[in-house]
């Protein structure tokens, strides 16, 4: 079949979006399209009308009408098969059928058209693949997202560190009479100065409320603060300036907020690679019953390489597995299969044409699926009550996993408040926008491999499904790893650094 063009009018033959699949001119497609309302005159045919040139097809929605051009050479059941896809992708984004919704969503609409016809040929995909293809979702984008994540958890707890420590060397210097504020800055002198000036500036509007534009040069405001940011620079001094903070209560909290940032990129600094760097990602994807029972479980994994100097571009990789669940690989076609099947050894094919310098390439594919619920990461049971009352709990079902950054959403009925937590293990938080409840657990491992939360709501039962779960993880599911790298020929081992992603793709309790 030769698709001309698909359209939607309305009944005078107005176009409101159309989508040319050949060369075709402006005028040529808006005489087309206004002939369409005086064929339908002829009342021969209900489902297509042909001219001389073309046929049209068509299937009439409420007020509008879903319009395919095809020669009359192309094949009927093909094009009325088309046009019942085209029909099936419009509810999916105009809720009304309204020619406003039409508009409104005129370029998602488009994009969906292309992804059913290419140069006039009808692609062979269906309503969900399109809906995956417009939506254009990133495993990239996840991996980056969770590897930032990691990097302000590990900022913040080292933070949270830090500020412990300095607490407890106060309270040790006033247990030997000394006081702190006089343990910097030369004596007497530094820190006397700034703890006189420092009720200045809390009494004073400068702090809680922003001063106008005239008042900045004013020396009282500014003085304080710039006078501890500049001696913070000595251990002792930052010591004198978080007590102060941390008498002034909330504004503690906001200061902490405000060094996050820097502290992450310095005390997480980005992975630094050899000359061989190795990257190990998982995405698990999840879904169980609330009844019990696991629906299904799939983990999909692959080993990257990137090759830092030129130097080590022909290069062997020996892998180290250790799984017992009974996963698949598939090697690259250009890795030698028969030497990974004898010894796990990952090494080219053709010795002439080393890996390439500065890209990330796939080396090593795997995946294991199984309906097991024993090799469930994390079991999340919910028990709600017809009296309101929910009971949550987490369990880790591997005990050789770490999960880090754990958020557990449980959803809420709109219309009835916040709920009433009355025992959590970890953090959480309600969303009022989403109706969201969120348990957050830093981290989970085999020392606190369970926890429980209660909260109260008014609520039917279904309204607290389908719970979701998101984590990472630095420890693959699968326990594959790259154990040496050598070069090929001599046998010369090669420095190499390797990290491990494991994160969620999708995992529901429904």
């Amino acid at each position: 079949m030769v698709l001309l063009a698909a359209a939607v009018c309305n009944r005078t033959g107005k176009a409101i979006i159309s989508r040319q699949f050949v060369e075709m001119t402006r005028s040529r497609i808006e005489g087309l399209l206004a002939a369409f309302p005086k064929l339908m005159g002829t009342g021969k045919q209900h489902t297509f009308v042909e001219t001389e040139s073309v046929r049209y097809v068509y299937q009439p929605l409420e007020k509008l009408y879903v319009l395919l051009i095809t020669t009359k050479a192309s094949n009927i059941l093909e094009d009325l098969e088309t046009l019942r896809l085209f029909a099936k992708v419009l509810p999916e984004y105009c809720r009304n059928m309204e020619e406003s919704d039409i508009v409104d969503q005129a370029f998602s609409l488009i994009f969906a058209f292309d992804e059913i016809v290419a140069l006039g040929y009808r692609e062979n995909v269906n309503l969900a693949q399109i809906r995956t293809f417009t939506e254009m979702d990133s495993h990239e984008e996840k991996v980056f997202q969770a590897l930032r994540l990691t990097q302000e958890k590990e900022a913040k707890d080292q933070m949270k560190k830090k500020a412990k420590e300095i607490t407890q060397r106060n309270r040790e210097m006033v247990k030997s009479g000394r006081n702190p504020g006089f343990n910097s800055g030369g004596g007497f002198g530094g820190s006397s100065y700034r703890s006189e000036r420092s009720p200045v500036i809390d009494s004073g509007s400068s702090v809680d409320t922003p001063k106008p534009s005239y008042n900045k040069p004013s020396k009282p405001v500014p003085s304080g603060p710039s006078r501890a940011l500049k001696l913070g620079s000595k251990k002792k001094d930052v010591d004198t300036f978080v007590g102060q903070l941390q008498s002034e209560g909330e504004k503690v909290a906001d200061s902490s907020k405000s060094l996050s940032t820097p502290a992450a990129k310095t005390s997480t600094p980005a992975t630094n690679q050899e000359a061989v760097h190795l990257v190990v990602e998982e995405k698990i994807s999840l879904t169980a019953g609330r009844d019990g029972g696991l629906q299904n479980l799939e983990v999909h994994g692959i080993l990257r390489l990137r090759i830092n100097e030129e130097k080590a571009g022909l290069i062997q990789i020996a892998v180290n597995n250790n799984d017992d669940k009974g996963i698949q690989l598939q090697t690259h076609p250009n890795v030698d299969k028969k030497a990974f099947a004898q010894s796990s050894i990952v090494s080219l094919k053709n010795p002439e044409r080393p890996f390439p310098v500065g890209q990330d390439i796939g080396v090593l594919k795997w995946r294991f699926q199984t309906q097991d619920e024993a090799l469930m990461p994390l079991s999340i049971n919910c028990w709600p009550n017809d009296n309101g009352e929910v009971n949550i709990e987490y369990e880790l079902e591997q005990d050789n996993m770490e999960l880090e950054d754990v958020l557990i959403n449980i959803p809420c009925p709109s219309g009835v408040g916040a709920p009433v937590i009355n025992e959590c293990d970890g953090e959480h938080h309600f969303d009022s926008h989403k109706k969201v409840l969120q348990w957050r657990l830093p981290f989970i491992d085999a020392s606190n491999k369970s926890g429980t939360m209660e909260f109260t709501i008014n609520g039917h039962p279904e309204d607290f499904f389908p719970v979701t779960v998101s984590f990472v993880s630095k420890r693959s599911y699968c326990d594959i790893a790259a154990s040496s790298v050598q070069i090929q020929d001599s046998g010369e081992p090669v420095k190499f650094s390797s990290e491990v992603v494991f994160v969620v793709d999708k995992y529901e309790i429904v």
